[in-house]
């Protein structure tokens, strides 16, 4: 067996309403589902940004129909695809926003990447997947 993609990546942060006007707003994601100051579920491509309030989703589920409790402490990761093009407009896009740039280089195996910080301070990224080998 072979896990063939990845459905979901997570990232964690207490102020919710603040990552969804985030990852709608600026990011330009739908909202799939959210649950007030708990979570807020994004469609994205062939998958899913899940954006949890760690402080809810460590407890104890109320019910056995629920995932089992998980988080993280600290800030954490996720990179969305783009092209060279694209992550240019996205550097504009982002300044219009007031975001900062943290990092914008070339990997010295080929392809590009732009760091910046979310509001909960999670470190999101925009690259070329050829950083990957990915065509």
């Amino acid at each position: 067996m072979k896990a063939r993609a990845i459905l979901e990546t997570i990232v964690y942060g207490e102020d919710i309403a603040a990552l969804r006007r985030f990852y709608e707003g600026v990011i330009g994601l739908s909202v799939r589902r959210e649950l007030e100051g708990q979570f807020v579920f994004f469609h994205c491509g062939d998958g899913m940004l899940l954006v949890f309030n760690p402080l809810a989703s460590a407890v104890k589920p109320i019910s056995f129909t629920s995932a089992p409790p998980h988080g993280a402490k600290g800030a954490g990761h996720v990179c969305f695809a783009a092209t060279s093009e694209e992550l240019d407009l996205w550097r504009k896009h982002l300044a219009r926003h007031g975001i900062v740039i943290e990092a914008d280089f070339e990997w010295p195996g080929g392809g590009r990447s732009i760091y910046f910080r979310d509001p909960a301070g999670n470190a999101i990224e925009f690259a070329e997947p050829r950083i990957w080998g990915i065509a």
